[in-house]
């Protein structure tokens, strides 16, 4: 038994002296964290969402905007938008009907809401409890159509997360969520299934032009 585990300590040892030292590869810790970014946020940010299924729509006006919304609303055959931010309302009150009324909300199929920055980086929405909109027209709506300017466009989450706290000071909101394209699973059979725990269509409206 000795001279069998000899030789095999043996035959180990002479294939670690012919194999020589193992040289060990440290990573370099001095090297950016993220890849660098188009020179256009809004190329990027429309590049990385669109890539997983959103879509992202640039205006030159606010009114072009309103335009679009009346459009997504046609090409769907609705009438109208649920929406209760009071600044959207009155964007959009000349191209749609809106419906904001807490009896309807269960039948509502298309919600507007603005958020609190774009990251282009991820192709994500970043959106908080704090705005006027709440939780509910985040998730709730089968199309969610975000307004946003190019002022809310940021680089990477970790510049997001800062400018939030610099807006909230010590008042964060108790929801912070990042939206990253439209809602889907792959839970039962790796079957992909869009819109399972949220929105089937997420589109992203930039402006040109501050709201």
């Amino acid at each position: 038994m000795d001279s069998a585990k000899n030789n095999i300590l043996a035959r180990l040892k002479a294939a670690q002296d012919r194999r020589g030292e193992i040289e060990v590869n440290y990573p370099d810790f001095t090297s950016p964290i993220y890849h660098p970014l188009n020179e256009s946020l809004e190329l990027e940010f429309k590049t990385n969402l669109e890539m997983i299924g959103g879509k992202v729509i640039s205006c030159k006006t606010n009114s072009e905007i309103a335009e679009q919304v009346g459009l997504i609303c046609r090409e769907r055959n609705k009438s109208s938008v649920f929406c209760i931010d009071p600044t959207l309302q009155e964007l959009l009150k000349s191209t749609v009907k809106i419906d904001s009324d807490e009896l309807n909300f269960l039948e509502l199929n298309i919600g507007v809401t603005r958020c609190e920055f774009l990251v282009a980086h991820l192709g994500s929405v970043l959106i908080s409890s704090a705005q006027i909109s709440g939780r509910r027209l985040n998730v709730f709506p089968e199309t969610h159509i975000v307004v946003a300017n190019q002022e809310q466009l940021t680089n990477y989450l970790d510049t997001a997360i800062e400018k939030l706290q610099n807006k909230y000071k010590n008042e964060l909101p108790s929801l912070i969520s990042n939206i990253t394209g439209p809602s889907r699973t792959a839970d039962i059979e790796k079957t992909l299934v869009m819109g399972m725990h949220g929105p089937k269509s997420l589109i992203v409206l930039i402006s040109e032009e501050p709201m």
